[in-house]
């Protein structure tokens, strides 16, 4: 019998939302049909979601893309020669030559695609487990000078720096510790964790591993949103494979749990999810006392988000210069960006910082889907700035956007065209927050309803100038009061839809009903 052609379909919720799962039962099916050796791998997504399901056959020359494939393709994909790599009207050639792929720099996303995510000898294959083996060769201080040396921020929107986290967890005296991954990506327009964890779930796995080594901490958490049902299944059979390979040598364990959210925002903030991890109403905490000095169940703490952890270990493989050779200025590495809204080619495009969202946006993104001009971009989540279409030529860097009045955030990046009311994007930010705050103090739990009500005025046209100058105000007193960045980023939307879009909130006053 001939040897069989190995064909990669995606298992990814985003390829499952379109029929991957029917694609793969659809190509079983039709090699029965024609007596074809055939072997299906269902793999992560590659990124590029605009072409799921993206099917891969490996061939002679290279894996070959075919994309987006409906399963009443397939037939016509085996006329065509599909198995050999042929030409057909889906086809892309090589998946590592499609440009949009091409021409990023993968790190921290180099396994995700590549094979099954829960074959941890694959995994090892393609470079995994070396970051791990170079942190037990060092003690723990070494390992933390290392990804302080690499300039690595925290990828989840703060963007402090890991290594001094690290440090202060590992100078803190208790006899217990603890890691916690925040895997509560609930920001719109972003899906880097999501799609990391369900395509190369062993990264994070091992990138917490490595984190426990550097701090002293044997246990660890991943505190992970009920909405992600197919990460969840993935980090929890990752997590059993794990265990059962027994990788740590004698001396050197790590327990590892993962716990589900139950849907608040607010959780994604540290204190928030850490008082969830205990049993209780995630409210936010004041501090100091920091996480690191004191935290989960009052033990020093680690709180890193997903793609963070994920990273330590090609930083431990490679080298703290290999990773600090990528980014610009004090935003050194990759961020995984995130396209979505408005936008003809949306996906996951791994980048070195000082990448333009010019670049992003028109280059991968192939500009609006509807094909009007963009008029604006929400950079960051429901609580970042909307940059306006004149900033293309930003870079993607920490500071560049702060200076811009904005920020990279989590690297999620919403495009809107010309038919955008930004008014009513304001609304929404302000709406958003009075839903999610957790109520704890006054400037976020009664500014985000005052300050939908006022917006509400100037929509309907009352008193504008007065309300303006009311809103901005509110917002100042949120900013400045606010226990945390909940209260005190909802005004950076509002405000930026104010400060670049002045004209949409210039509303003539609403003429009573004729009777």
């Amino acid at each position: 019998m001939s040897r069989p052609v190995t064909v990669y379909v995606p298992q990814d919720a985003s390829a499952l939302s379109v029929g991957a799962d029917e694609v793969a039962a659809a190509i079983a099916a039709e090699a029965r049909k024609r007596e074809a050796a055939v072997r299906i791998i269902r793999n992560g997504t590659r990124g590029m979601l605009w072409l799921e399901p993206l099917v891969e056959v490996q061939t002679d020359k290279g894996r070959v893309a075919y994309g987006p494939v409906e399963a009443n393709d397939v037939a016509g994909l085996f006329e065509a020669g599909f198995l050999q790599g042929n030409d057909h009207g889906l086809g892309h050639g090589l998946t590592g030559d499609i440009p949009y792929f091409a021409n990023q720099e993968r790190l921290t996303f180099a396994r995700c695609g590549l094979a099954d995510p829960l074959d941890l000898q694959a995994y090892e294959d393609n470079g995994g487990l070396a970051g791990l083996r170079a942190a037990l060769e060092m003690d723990p201080a070494a390992i933390v000078e290392a990804v302080t040396e690499s300039g690595l921020r925290g990828r989840g929107g703060a963007g402090f720096p890991t290594g001094i986290k690290w440090k202060t967890a590992l100078a803190a005296e208790a006899d217990q510790k603890y890691i916690c991954c925040n895997a509560d990506e609930g920001d719109s327009g972003t899906f880097a964790d999501r799609i990391l964890m369900e395509g190369d779930p062993f990264t994070l796995i091992e990138g917490m591993v490595i984190a426990g080594l550097a701090v002293g901490a044997t246990e660890g958490y991943i505190y992970l949103r009920s909405e992600y049902p197919h990460a969840i299944a993935a980090m929890k059979a990752a997590i059993g494979i794990w265990n059962e390979a027994n990788l740590l040598p004698a001396g050197k364990g790590f327990n590892l749990c993962l716990r589900k959210g139950a849907g608040a925002y607010i959780c994604g903030e540290e204190s928030s999810m850490l008082d969830s991890l205990e049993g209780k109403r995630g409210v936010v905490r004041a501090k100091p006392p920091i996480p690191a000095i004191e935290g989960l169940f009052g033990k020093p703490t680690v709180v890193n988000n997903v793609i963070s952890l994920a990273t330590v270990p090609v930083i431990l493989a490679k080298g703290a210069n290999y990773y600090k050779n990528f980014g610009m200025g004090r935003s050194r590495g990759t961020l995984a960006f995130q396209l979505a809204g408005n936008v003809a080619r949306g996906g996951l495009i791994e980048k070195a910082f000082g990448v333009t969202l010019r670049a992003l946006v028109e280059e991968y993104g192939g500009g609006t889907l509807s094909g009007r001009p963009i008029r604006a971009m929400q950079i960051g989540g429901p609580l970042g700035s909307y940059v306006p279409a004149a900033q293309l030529d930003l870079p993607m860097d920490y500071e560049a956007f702060a200076e811009a009045g904005a920020m990279v955030g989590h690297g999620g990046i919403v495009v809107f065209d010309d038919s955008v009311d930004m008014a009513g994007q304001a609304r929404f930010a302000m709406a958003f927050c009075a839903i999610e705050s957790c109520g704890k103090c006054t400037p976020c739990r009664v500014g985000a309803v005052r300050g939908t009500e006022v917006i509400d005025k100037i929509i309907a046209g009352q008193n504008v100038a007065e309300n303006v100058t009311l809103l901005e105000d509110l917002c100042e007193v949120m900013v400045d009061g606010s226990l945390c960045a909940m209260g005190g980023l909802t005004p950076m939307p509002v405000l930026s839809a104010l400060r670049h879009f002045p004209e949409d909130f210039d509303r003539p006053p609403k003429r009573p009903a004729a009777e």
